[in-house]
């Protein structure tokens, strides 16, 4: 009997240290961190010891959901988008090729998909998004700080090259620098978002207003040393999204939805203008040897999207070493981990459908979390529409977006918005969907 009753009392004890806010805090830090240096740990222990990790979390973040599960609102988690997205390219199973072996490989980087899916879920159930931004600063800053010691380390103390984590050591030289992230421009694009969150930070009085300068200095210092053309015209666009938000925050009303139809005629404006002067800005940006190489890329991917434009070649995610991936790296001259664009890769990978699919995905998202941002209160709101804004403009130059950190950061911010602003709870109850109070606790 006293075996027994010491039994209850430990699975007691552990059921209610898993459904703790401060477990669920420090596994919602732990979750971030991981997803964006997946990079840098599997340079340092290899695919065994990423995916062992993986399923640690995996494995802690269900623990945690059951252990709070009367307290989580299960109705409606999911966004359909996602859900349909998702669907399609598990559906690719059944066409992948070629070789005897694809649909078990595009099997398995479909589970990967899903696994950083549910990570992504378990953040946006477990914390308030004001607890999300928080997260995320905390995260970025660690991250950061760390890519420039080795930075420092390498490019001026040893002037040595990090070969296993892909630091070239060029500080000194004024960069490009890659960091933790083992590229220039995926260190851009984590530096940008880290910049936004810090400023959403300073907003809402997270942290000092000492704190919160030396972060964005440091954001600033990454993104400038990185070099990345992508970033800057990223870092362009979410300055106009900024002001935008910032005159839509403070109009009146009863004359806020015409502001947003003008703001639509001209975003759409301005993006036929920049496809019409896209070689001067591309000369600007001094990003013409980029833009080859994508070019390059695009121009051999198009050789066989003829052959399946409907339903594609298959889910991959990142690359695989083998057919039509290495005929396309062995015509292009170079390797490559993906097609330089998440908008192409997807089709390439899930056709004209699963594109419909993920456009869809970031576009309902984004009109979700962009109305959110331009009618509440709360500068907390603005984070999500910021960090859909970079997805969705990076997304035309990176594939970050469909995998890891990218795709764990764009569940996020989905299911947020679809849970602030419900279409099935307001078709429901026959009514405008109405954006629900952000708890601040």
């Amino acid at each position: 009997m006293t075996d027994a009753g010491g039994g209850a009392h430990l699975a007691l004890a552990l059921r209610e240290f898993a459904g703790s806010a401060r477990f669920a805090q420090a596994l919602t830090l732990l979750v971030i961190g991981f997803a964006f240096t997946t990079h840098a740990v599997r340079s340092l222990i290899g695919w065994p010891g990423l995916l062992a990790a993986l399923g640690g979390l995996l494995a802690l973040c269900a623990l945690s959901l059951v252990a709070r599960w009367r307290a989580v609102e299960w109705y409606g988690i999911l966004p359909i988008t996602i859900l349909v997205f998702v669907g399609w390219c598990a559906a690719s199973v059944l066409w992948s090729g070629p070789g005897a072996n694809a649909p078990a490989a595009t099997a398995l980087r479909v589970a990967y998909l899903i696994a950083f899916a549910f990570l992504g879920v378990y953040v946006a159930l477990m914390r308030d998004t004001i607890q999300i931004v928080r997260a995320f600063g905390d995260v970025m800053r660690m991250l950061l700080a760390a890519s420039i010691g080795l930075e420092v380390l390498s490019g001026v103390l040893l002037d040595v090259p990090i070969r296993i984590l892909g630091i070239q050591g060029d500080l000194a030289r004024l960069g490009p620098i890659q960091g933790l992230f083992g590229s220039r421009n995926l260190l851009g694009f984590v530096a940008l978002i880290a910049l936004l969150t810090f400023v959403v930070e300073w907003r809402t009085k997270i942290i000092t207003r000492g704190k919160a300068v030396a972060s964005i200095v440091l954001a600033a210092f990454c993104i400038v040393f990185a070099g990345s053309p992508t970033t800057w015209i990223a870092l362009g666009t979410a300055g106009v999204a900024t002001a935008a938000l910032y005159g839509l925050r403070r109009a009146a009303p009863a004359t806020r939805w015409r502001w947003q139809i003008a703001l639509l005629v001209s975003g759409i404006a301005a993006l036929v203008t920049a496809w019409i002067l896209r070689i001067r800005i591309i000369e600007l940006l001094d990003a013409r040897a980029e833009f080859d190489v994508r070019l390059d890329v695009w121009r051999e991917l198009s050789r066989y999207l003829s052959l399946n434009p409907l339903q594609g070649w298959g889910w991959v995610g990142a690359w695989r070493d083998t057919a039509p991936y290495s005929w396309i790296e062995l015509a292009t001259g170079r390797p490559h981990g993906s097609a330089l664009s998440a908008y192409v890769d997807v089709y390439f990978q899930v056709g004209v459908i699963g594109l419909l699919l993920f456009v869809g995905l970031v576009g309902v998202a984004l009109v979700r979390a962009w109305l959110l941002a331009s009618t509440r209160r709360s500068v907390v709101y603005v984070w999500p529409a910021l960090m859909l804004v970079v997805i969705a403009v990076t997304s035309f130059a990176e594939s970050f977006v469909l995998g890891e950190g990218g795709w764990l950061l764009l569940v996020v911010c989905a299911v947020k918005a679809a849970r602030d602003m419900s279409w099935r709870d307001a078709l429901a109850a026959g009514r405008p969907p109405a954006p629900t109070v952000e708890r601040l606790g």
